[in-house]
């Protein structure tokens, strides 16, 4: 089940939206899991096991450590952090990663390894890092262990952000957990942030997500051509944004309605000046958990120039195969290490002095070629569609091109403004400068104001409705992450 889908906005989640209002108070957390244990089971009922056994094993290890704290034992501690550190992570790399080392080894060795051909738990890569980051904070003695079995797999399994983040760590909301407040403002607040959400996968991310299926597709063939191959990857460029940051906002939105606080994931990437502010706005939920459970313990910048690097080196590849279990993936990870290098020693000196306009075209342009490197699902794929980029391989037949072009050039200008903050900030302020204006209608003025967003947001659920209903396009791209 995902959230854009008929079968979630008008039967799921405003059944358990009633339920969870109906219900006292202490009934909530158990109404939540039960809840986002049917979510999860929807689509895989037998690996719902999976997530129930990392519930329980991960509520066990907190437990120990408290027991092992009080008792002084630290040798005893460090044993339970390992072994949820191994079992967490052999989980994920046996259904994720085993298929891929046979292949390489396979390809190698020349051996006839049968592939095990698992299917992926949906979800698996989130929720492992969230149970993994709980373990590692009680270790730490950052937060208290949950005694409530319910409560921690309400955390573990709770559907708003349970198949593609953010990924919440549990210190972020443990006191939300148990005590939480409800009211109308923030239900309001969560249900139009959930509707914003909605409109960006629905209404613009699925479309240039058809267009860039399109355009890739046409990969080898007559039609290809080097305008064509950027238009490509700038559809899939705006694609991945509006599909994740409208997950993003969904899941925040959702959080909100059931009383919790989810941390922002993106902040307009596609503002930024370098590839090192792209990495402060873009994931940023995921850049925060390697950097406090990878960078952070592996030494930081505390050791060492060449040590740093190492650790670098370690958190991009990291990065990158988290991602998935594709040399294209690896590839992607250690293509931003090299810049994100260059730029920390040499060119963020440089475009410092250089007119701010000049970054940020040489930050679009490298970041538009990372999602080439990132999109394409096999190297001598991305090998074809670099060198259609720069007009290898491919011919001078503009016919498609100039067609896509001139179809869709309205909705890809609408796509780069609602893809920057100027919408909000337009909106914002004429709102502000009314108010100056005429300060004795403040009131009138913000009801009106109000009247208006939601009327937008219907908006945007009547258009995504009808969309969905029409059976369009309706991927989700961090399904497979």
């Amino acid at each position: 089940m995902v959230f854009s889908s008929i079968v979630f906005l008008c039967g799921f989640f405003p059944l358990v939206m009633i339920l969870y209002f109906a219900c006292p108070a202490k009934l909530r957390n158990g109404l939540l899991f039960v809840a986002s244990l049917i979510f999860y089971a929807w689509g895989e009922p037998i690996y719902i096991l999976i997530m129930l056994f990392s519930t329980v094993f991960d509520y066990t290890n907190g437990r120990l450590l408290e027991y092992f704290d009080k008792k002084h034992n630290e040798g005893a501690r460090k044993i339970v952090l390992v072994l949820s550190v191994v079992i967490n992570i052999g989980i994920l790399f046996f259904f994720k990663y085993t298929d891929f080392f046979i292949t390489n080894i396979n390809a190698v060795a020349h051996s006839k390894i049968k592939l095990l051909k698992l299917a992926l738990p949906i979800g698996i890569s989130f929720y492992t890092f969230q149970t993994l980051s709980y373990t590692i904070d009680v270790y730490l003695r950052k937060v208290k262990t949950q005694k409530n079995i319910i409560s921690f797999g309400m955390y573990v399994a709770m559907f708003p952000q349970l198949i593609a983040g953010p990924i919440v760590r549990y210190k972020t909301v443990s006191n939300q957990v148990d005590h939480r407040h409800h009211s109308f403002k923030l239900c309001q607040d969560g249900m139009m942030r959930f509707l914003m959400g909605l409109g960006k996968k629905v209404i613009l991310a699925n479309q240039v997500g058809a267009m860039w299926d399109e355009i890739y597709a046409q990969l080898g063939g007559s039609e290809m051509s080097v305008p064509l191959a950027w238009l490509g990857a700038v559809c899939f460029t705006f694609q991945i944004y509006f599909d994740f940051s409208g997950y993003s906002d969904m899941a925040i939105g959702l959080g909100k309605m059931f009383g919790f606080y989810f941390p922002e994931n993106f902040r307009y990437p596609y503002e930024s000046d370098s590839i090192t502010e792209f990495w402060r706005r873009w994931h940023i939920t995921l850049s925060t958990w390697f950097k406090e459970y990878v960078y952070i313990p592996l030494g930081g910048n505390r050791k060492g120039f060449a040590r740093q690097i190492f650790n670098l080196f370690i958190v991009w590849f990291l990065t990158g195969f988290w991602h998935g279990a594709e040399w294209n993936f690896i590839l992607w990870g250690l293509y931003f290490f090299v810049i994100l290098m260059l730029e920390k020693f040499v060119l963020l000196k440089v475009l410092k002095k250089c007119p701010k306009v000049v970054g940020h075209i040489y930050a679009l342009l490298l970041i538009v070629f990372g999602w080439v490197i990132f999109a394409c699902d096999s190297l001598p794929r991305l090998s074809k569609y670099v060198k259609a980029l720069f007009g290898v391989g491919v011919g001078h037949n503009m016919q498609m091109f100039t067609y896509t072009l001139l179809v869709y050039l309205p909705f890809i200008i609408i796509l780069i403004i609602a893809s920057t903050s100027y919408p909000k900030k337009l909106y914002r302020g004429f709102v502000a400068n009314m108010i100056k204006k005429k300060y004795e209608k403040k009131e009138t003025i913000l009801k009106v104001s109000t009247c208006a967003g939601y009327l937008y947001s219907f908006l945007i659920l009547f258009i995504s409705i009808a969309l969905l209903v029409s059976g369009s396009y309706n991927p989700f791209l961090y399904f497979r992450f």
